[in-house]
């Protein structure tokens, strides 16, 4: 098999580890099949991603800063002055990468990106702290996660350090200008992206590519919503993931698929729809985003429950997890919230349906970077404001309405404490190994 064959897929067993690095991979492979082994051989002769080659010209056009007020920021439009590049070809590997102004990609109208959905991305923040320095969160677990899914649509594979690196290369030059020490408590949005480019049709694994990262303006994340989230949860005719699908990997197909039906849930008053799987309506996401009840179990445990990642229908969230995480550790013997249990495991809708009848239910909440961006009515009477973690108040579900409590009036309890927490750490008043902080150069 020849260096333009299919790029390295991770194995199975260790896409959703730490060790999922392309080194990581590159061993594994190696020590398979014969078949593997060879591919792993001509491949290791190709130029690997590498952030300490990075090209920088700056821009001899400034673009404006814009006012947080202005309602530019608000659509999360109006980019930087600079951006990423890194581009991979099958037969020599990836090339040095840019830091360039930010502009139009020369793209053929025959590239792979536009016909096959050869695309996959990431969604994430950097943030202005209270305490003037400038942190992305928990980057790491984006740049593992955009390797799954470039693997997955059979795109190049990478040292997701080394888009790390790039991301805070490119937030070193642009961050100063764009999130002044002036203005704590702001945020810009990073989109790094890989994208197919080769100019071929044909159902074929492509063999160029191109890495970038862009950054946009993004509105300040919200300290209180007007109300909670009200959800309508799907029919048995829509699905938005499948076992063996791509639910699990960040690509671009699985957003588009899922349009029409938000449509539809907006047009009845609904913010977001609550994806449900199979026969049994299993609970998977809520809209973009993943999704938590809190409950008291009919033997009288509280318990903090969300859909495992096993059958690779969830994505595996960064808020997601960090939820998770930090309930394990803080909510275990808290003197603020009861104590609760934290459980993976499959639940379906009718589960949700009995708690909330028999009173069990305490709240819900659905959290990631993708709610912002999928709350339509909070975001039209408040659209100054984005979210993180919103906690839901009624579901829509075979012609019936369950109400959710939110205790506080528009949020519960235990969504509050947590998006404080996160924001904590987020903004730097917590300091935590989560925030890492970025090296600025004043321009």
């Amino acid at each position: 098999m020849s260096p333009s064959a299919a790029p390295i897929t991770p194995p199975e067993d260790i896409q959703h580890t730490s060790e999922l690095t392309a080194a990581a991979v590159a061993k594994k492979l190696s020590n398979t099949t014969p078949a593997q082994a060879k591919l792993f051989n001509d491949a290791s002769s190709l130029q690997l991603l590498d952030a300490s080659k990075l090209k920088f010209t700056r821009t001899t056009t400034p673009r404006e800063t814009l006012d947080f007020s202005n309602p530019l920021v608000n659509t999360s439009s109006v980019c930087t002055d600079h951006m990423i590049t890194a581009v991979w070809r099958a037969e020599t590997g990836w090339d040095a990468p840019e830091l360039k102004p930010y502009g139009p990609f020369q793209l053929m109208p025959n590239a792979s990106v536009l016909h096959y959905a050869t695309e996959c991305f990431e969604g994430m923040k950097v943030y202005r702290g209270y305490d003037g320095k400038l942190r992305l969160f928990r980057p790491d677990c984006n740049t593992r996660r955009l390797l799954v899914s470039s693997t997955r649509i059979a795109l190049p594979s990478f040292d997701p350090k080394e888009v790390e690196k790039l991301i805070m290369a490119l937030m070193a030059v642009d961050g100063p200008k764009f999130l002044p020490k002036s203005e704590p408590g702001k945020i810009l949005y990073l989109r790094p992206t890989v994208i197919g480019t080769q100019a071929a049709l044909g159902v074929q694994v492509p063999k160029e590519a191109m890495l970038f990262v862009i950054a946009t303006y993004f509105p300040e994340l919200a300290k209180s919503m007007p109300f909670g989230m009200k959800l309508l949860a799907s029919q048995n005719d829509e699905v938005r993931a499948w076992p063996g699908g791509f639910g699990f990997a960040k690509v671009g197909a699985n957003y588009g698929p899922s349009l029409a039906a938000t449509g539809e849930a907006r047009a009845r008053g609904y913010d977001q729809i609550l994806w449900l799987f199979g026969q049994d309506g299993a609970v998977t996401e809520a809209g973009a985003s993943n999704f938590f009840v809190i409950w008291r179990s009919r033997e009288g445990k509280l318990q903090l429950v969300t859909a495992p990642l096993g059958d690779k229908i969830i994505l595996d969230g960064v808020t997601r997890r960090s939820v998770i995480e930090l309930a394990k550790e803080r909510l275990v013997d808290n003197s603020i919230l009861e104590a609760l249990e934290v459980v993976e495991r499959k639940y379906t809708m009718d589960e949700v349906v009995e708690a909330v009848e028999e009173s069990r239910i305490v709240e819900a909440f659905a959290c990631g970077t993708a709610v912002s961006h999928f709350c339509h009515s909070l975001c039209s009477i408040n659209n100054e404001k984005q979210y993180f973690v919103i906690s839901v108040s009624e579901i829509h579900y075979r012609g019936r309405d369950l109400h959710i409590p939110t205790v506080r009036g528009n949020s519960g309890d235990y969504a509050a404490v947590i998006k404080n927490w996160l924001e904590d750490i987020m903004y730097g008043r917590e300091q935590h190994k989560w925030g890492v902080i970025i090296e600025e150069k004043e321009l």
